[in-house]
């Protein structure tokens, strides 16, 4: 079965991997969390992922500037500094011997309850932070052949309910809107905002290319997506007119070209919405183009981080 543009092929070096718990390294078979943390409780936390080439994460500092406004904003203390947080994934790294074609998993929740219930002040020590290192790389195909997308009934909603912005553990309405798509033989979700307008996909953000211009939704229902944006960036660096903005999916179905974001799999076409093939069903020059802009720009990134680091 599909799993859309998180299809990975199965790695057996992942049976060994050591993941990172509170400053601990455990066998995969020996990481777990008590039955008493937030986030197993009540999903209380926030998470990134994140991509690892040549031994660097990609756009660490971004990930990491979403990471802690998240925490903030839901008054939890992740207990580590910046740095201190990335000494603990470039640790984690070391202690897997890893370098390239890696996905970490990077998460915090709000720490041990003294009991299963809501209220934040009954937890009774300090953040629970584990970084999962795997070695894990999206299919070629993928990126070939792309996906086909199903628009769920289940909307992204106002931020006064649940805020898109937060990257946070609880994602029950992301994976309500996952479970319809593939019920109905698509690889992810396409979802609509309150007002009926597209938003985004359920783990990925959703573009389309129209007569020469990209469109994506204006943000608001929506997770600040660090890929999404640096789409944005590139392909306004490029001379692609690229544009946040308002459309239904009259302006989807009638689209030259569409594609999705994400930190895993980068750039990836769409082939097909809601029973309608997009452009010949194939990936578009627009696609291809952006895919070779958006490498270009995760070279670039990791080359300054390694400038970095060698003058530190």
């Amino acid at each position: 079965m599909s799993h859309g543009s998180h299809d990975y092929a199965d790695d057996p070096r992942n049976r060994d991997i050591l993941i990172y718990i509170n400053g601990a390294m455990k066998r995969r078979e020996e990481a777990t969390v008590s039955v008493f943390d937030s986030g197993f409780v009540l999903g209380d936390g926030v998470w990134e992922g994140l991509r690892i080439v040549d031994g660097h994460p990609a756009f660490l500092d971004a990930h990491l500037d979403r990471l802690y406004e998240g925490a903030k904003a839901i008054a939890m203390d992740i207990g580590l500094d910046r740095e201190a947080l990335t000494g603990a994934i470039y640790r984690t790294l070391a202690a897997n011997q890893m370098h390239d074609g890696v996905h970490v998993r990077l998460m915090v929740t709000r720490g041990l309850k003294r009991t299963p219930y809501q209220d934040p002040r009954v937890v009774i020590g300090p953040a629970t932070i584990v970084i999962i290192p795997e070695y894990k790389n999206p299919l070629p195909e993928t990126a070939e052949r792309g996906l086909k997308l199903f628009t769920v009934h289940v909307r992204r909603g106002y931020p006064d309910v649940q805020d898109p912005k937060l990257n946070s553990h609880s994602k029950l309405n992301c994976i309500t809107a996952c479970i319809q798509a593939y019920t109905a033989g698509a690889d992810e979700g396409l979802m609509l905002d309150p007002h009926g307008f597209v938003a985004t996909c359920n783990s990925t953000h959703f573009f389309i290319a129209r007569k020469g211009e990209v469109w994506t939704s204006t943000g608001q229902y929506c997770l600040g997506g660090i890929t999404r944006s640096n789409v944005l960036a590139v392909c306004r660096e490029a001379g692609i007119a690229a544009f946040e903005k308002t459309f239904s999916l009259t302006d989807v179905y009638g689209a030259d070209e569409a594609f999705v974001t994400g930190t895993f799999a980068g750039v990836v076409p769409v082939r097909e919405i809601d029973g309608r093939v997009v452009g010949d069903g194939r990936r578009g020059p627009m696609v291809e183009r952006i895919q070779s802009l958006y490498k270009a720009h995760v070279a670039r990134d990791i080359a300054a981080r390694k400038a970095r680091s060698l003058s530190a």
